[in-house]
């Protein structure tokens, strides 16, 4: 019999930890292994979703799974114990793991189950190696009627920057992974397809080493979203954002309630925060931005530029620097505990973006530094983590400035809220052709609105007058990111 001394020493327990700036509370997406399993020093065990990103979570000692003590979809408190490991398998019989939080959807239960076989320890995001132990895909695996909205969801891009590509032409290859195993995919990935209602099983690989992408699933939810509305008996309420599952539907199907949790939460009390503490004034300013689109075109050719993406929002971005050097005042910070001002003597450009999961704004650190090409490059890499769902709260965190692009919606302009801790936010229009009075002349000229929202406890509207205007300035004549940098 083993000892509770023995019990004590041999099971270790891993709990979740704060893994951004004093979050409280995490929900697990997605646990990468099962009791049973054997883990690594280092190997990734789960995905969770803070306030501010998903992250994996490894685990940081060897052993086997023993217990896990959340199902999926449970959010859990820091400082819980979320995994319980054996550290000494093999040594004596191992008590009967505690039963788990009830599981948010019925699973199958395996008429017979054989004993797991050792397993080899996983990369990181792609899977364990196949088990004699069989498993039942859990129900509801077809798609939601939701499914062509957050597909639709997936395709929005990082303030201009453009649609992702475009799904590759599925070729004749085995569905499901490698040799009946379980299917390659990054945790990012898996998420998607558990959002979309698809089987990861069901789907034809075309990455590297038969790895399941994105595009992969997009292509194996287009035909299931196209069936979806048949299987449906009344219209559905439209879809909410990707992130959010739908808890219960009613009856009707005329509403439609979902949880509030996660990034979308975290959005909600950032909002309300910044509008009801912050007291928000907008200006809006016209302006002629031909010049600057013809400056775009022109840095696309040139070879300082190679290999960096060149858009409107770069020299957008810049001349927000330039107007913040001028005009320092703008960059600060309300400290109401302290009451006082604080002034910044570095920019953190942030960049709203509209994601999966939610609205985020990462942002640059120290933009003010950099030049055209390195922000150029900034700019493209946080677009891509963004993309990938792998921006980390560290990335979120101490912007002073944020930029916000409606115009890729089409949008002529809007009134942007502060990001909380934050003194402006510029929000940038569609570009459009519109007749414009030049040289005494009315002609076709490429326009947009900015509007520069700030906090008038700490801008008075002569100081973000002058800085709406600098920026104004500066996109109607380009040269000016030379004689006033």
């Amino acid at each position: 019999m083993t000892t509770m001394t023995e019990t004590s020493a041999r099971f270790r327990e891993f709990k979740m930890p704060d893994v951004g700036e004093g979050l409280t509370e995490a929900e697990i997406l997605k646990w990468f292994v099962q009791p049973g399993d054997t883990v690594t020093d280092g190997q990734v065990v789960c995905e969770v979703e803070t306030a501010k990103a998903a992250v994996e979570l490894p685990i940081p000692f060897d052993g086997v799974v023993h217990e896990l003590r959340f199902p999926e979809g449970t959010t859990v408190d820091v400082g819980q114990v979320i995994i319980a490991i054996d550290v000494a398998p093999g040594s004596g019989d191992a008590p009967a793991p505690a039963a788990a939080a009830p599981a948010q959807e019925p699973v199958e239960t395996p008429e017979a189950e054989a004993e797991p076989k050792g397993r080899t320890p996983v990369l990181v995001g792609y899977g364990v190696a196949e088990s004699s132990t069989k498993r039942r895909p859990r129900k509801g695996a077809s798609a939601a009627p939701e499914a062509a909205a957050v597909a639709a969801a997936v395709q929005a891009e990082l303030n201009g920057h453009g649609a992702p590509a475009p799904a590759p032409v599925s070729v004749p290859a085995q569905a499901g992974g490698q040799g009946g195993g379980r299917p390659l995919a990054k945790p990012p990935v898996r998420k998607l397809a558990k959002d979309l209602g698809i089987d990861l099983a069901t789907v034809v690989p075309t990455g590297k080493d038969g790895i399941i992408t994105r595009e992969d699933v997009h292509a194996a939810a287009a035909p299931a979203a196209a069936e979806a509305p048949a299987a449906v008996a009344s219209p559905v309420a439209p879809a909410a954002p990707a992130a959010a599952v739908p808890a219960a539907v009613s009856d009707s199907a005329r509403e439609t309630r979902i949880p509030v949790k996660g990034v979308r939460k975290a959005i909600a009390q950032a909002m309300v925060g910044s509008a009801f503490t912050a007291p928000h004034v907008t200006e809006f300013v016209t302006v002629d931005v031909t010049r600057t689109m013809k400056l775009v075109a022109e840095l696309k050719e040139d070879k300082d530029m190679a290999g960096v993406r060149v858009n409107p929002l770069l020299i957008i971005a810049k001349a927000l620097l330039v107007a913040i050097k001028r005009n320092p005042e703008v960059n600060a910070a309300w400290d109401e505990a302290n009451q006082e001002i604080v002034q910044k003597h570095y920019v953190n450009l942030g960049i709203a973006a509209a994601t999966p999961r939610g609205l985020i704004v990462p942002n640059i650190k120290d933009a003010h530094d950099q030049t055209l090409p390195q922000l150029a490059a900034a700019l493209g890499e946080l677009v891509s983590t963004a993309r990938d769902g792998k921006t980390s709260p560290a990335a979120m965190a101490g912007g002073t400035v944020t930029i916000t692009n409606v115009g890729v919606f089409g949008v002529d302009t809007g009134t942007p809220i502060l990001n909380p801790g934050e003194s402006a936010i510029l929000a940038v229009g569609a570009i459009k052709l519109q007749p414009w009075v030049h040289k005494g002349k009315v002609k076709p000229r490429q326009v947009t609105t900015l509007a520069l929202s700030f906090d008038h406890r700490l801008v008075d509207g002569e100081l973000g007058s002058k800085v709406l205007a600098d920026v104004a300035a500066i996109l109607e004549q380009p040269k000016r990111l030379i004689t006033w940098a």
